[in-house]
């Protein structure tokens, strides 16, 4: 029977290539033009080629300065919240439950922190950790610990990761746990039965079926936390000083403070550049660690023979070799 082949269906695709194009590929062109051109008001623009990446990417200049520092901190930020998200992900997602009604339970407790809205996790936050009147600040201080998330660069640190690991380790959980439901659990009675420790279990069973998840969420999480801009601009503004001021919030400061497109025009695409390469490594890496994997495993060599010595199980005998 012949495949008939219908290109009608690329009429139904066509809508959505031209929401994508209208929504993304013009502004991403508009922002272009931008960064190769100044402006000095009135709505009057001059050429100015690659003269805000030379100066973005110049150390001695101010734009440069601020973008290198403030991308190292972003940087920063991202290991610090995948050390700490990702294996707190994974723990509480081994110590959810398998069956019952305490499953639907500890899954919506996990999704409530991811239906908050940014700017209200900022607000929470801004409010739990005043030392005046906020339960956190207010605890801590009448503990004798001296915190303030307005005036020590430490405390506001502290906070912002915190507040980070509360709003997003669900969502690594989450995906870790929806790997781990896959697993059979004829896995699980074999290794019963091998009597292998609960490492082992984790070691040659979870984490090899938890790979591509993690992967995802490792993903999603580096993604959100070098975009961050919401939660520290409402707690901190970026402060004390510049020591919460990321690259997100250095592009607004540079865009709508200074009102300096081409520098912020300049700068949002070397920031998407950086976030695109970081994941494409990101990817790259795990994929190719889960493919040599695969092909170690197929390369070991099979159960070393018994000796001459050992006993060998009696061959089964055929009907003609049978009793009469």
């Amino acid at each position: 029977m012949d495949k008939t082949v219908n290109q009608k269906a690329w009429f139904l695709v066509l809508p959505v290539f031209l929401v994508v194009a209208f929504s993304a590929v013009l502004p991403l062109m508009t922002v272009v033009n931008y960064s190769m051109q100044d402006t000095f008001g009135n709505n009057q623009f001059f050429w100015n080629g690659v003269g805000w990446f030379k100066e973005l990417l110049d150390p001695s200049t101010d734009l440069g300065g601020r973008f290198l520092a403030s991308l190292g901190r972003n940087l920063f930020f991202s290991l610090v919240i995948l050390a700490i998200e990702v294996p707190l992900g994974i723990v509480v997602a081994l110590s959810m439950p398998r069956q019952g009604w305490t499953v639907a339970a500890c899954l919506v407790t996990l999704a409530l922190p991811l239906l908050i809205p940014w700017n209200v996790v900022g607000t929470i936050w801004q409010i739990f950790g005043r030392p005046d009147i906020g339960l956190l600040g207010y605890t801590l201080n009448a503990m004798g610990i001296d915190y303030n998330y307005v005036s020590d660069a430490v405390d506001a640190w502290v906070t912002v990761i915190v507040m980070d690991v509360w709003h997003w380790t669900s969502l690594v959980a989450l995906l870790c746990y929806a790997g781990l439901k896959s697993i059979p659990e004829a896995y699980y009675q074999a290794a019963q039965i091998d009597g292998a420790s609960r490492w082992a279990v984790f070691k040659a069973i979870q984490l090899p079926k938890m790979n591509r998840v993690l992967l995802i969420a490792v993903l999603l999480r580096f993604m959100d936390s070098f975009m961050i801009y919401t939660e520290p601009f409402v707690v901190t503004g970026g402060g004390p000083g510049n020591s919460t001021t990321f690259v997100s919030i250095e592009l607004v400061k540079i865009a709508l403070g200074q009102f300096d497109l081409g520098k912020a025009a300049a700068l949002s695409l070397v920031y998407n550049l950086i976030i695109l390469i970081v994941c494409w490594i990101f990817y790259t890496v795990m994929t190719n660690a889960g493919v040599e994997r695969k092909a170690q495993t197929a390369k070991e060599p099979a159960a070393e023979p018994k000796p001459a010595g050992a006993l060998q199980p009696a061959p089964a005998l055929t009907p003609k070799e049978g009793v009469a």
